[in-house]
């Protein structure tokens, strides 16, 4: 597949794909291009904060609301937490049915003789891995 790309700060930002089929790389193109790229729009108190996909620990739902948490800071989000898992980037994983996790801001794992995951972030916070998500999690984190 050829690749060219052109620089014009002036110009509508779009991507355009010539392909003879979709297949995995076209798919993924189109998910990052449409994809709000590493930033999300939270809120805190009056302010509206632009959020780094980076600096975010975990996407949660408190009280029914969603809520991203990031250095013992906590940003109302507008979005569905469904809508956030497909946008979300690969360091990202579903732990369980109310919260999405970023692999590299997870600091320790406790484990129960049930079989159960808890996990410590960085900031703090704690979370259950669900029976559902176990496997998908121990995989990602190389367990």
């Amino acid at each position: 597949m050829k690749c060219e790309i052109f620089i014009d700060p002036n110009c509508e930002e779009r991507v355009i794909v010539y392909a003879k089929e979709n297949n995995l790389i076209t798919s993924e193109i189109k998910r990052l291009a449409e994809q709000n790229l590493n930033e999300l729009i939270g809120y805190r108190n009056n302010e509206i904060v632009k959020l780094n996909f980076i600096s975010i620990d975990c996407i949660t739902v408190i009280n029914n609301k969603i809520y991203a948490l990031s250095d013992n800071e906590k940003y109302l989000l507008k979005e569905r937490l469904y809508s956030l898992e497909e946008k979300m980037p690969q360091s990202f994983v579903k732990i369980n049915q109310s919260c999405l996790a970023n692999i590299k801001k997870m600091e320790k794992f406790d484990t129960t003789i049930s079989g159960t995951l808890k996990i410590h972030f960085k900031n703090g916070h704690t979370d259950y891995v669900s029976r559902r998500q176990l496997k998908t999690v121990k995989e990602r984190i190389g367990i």
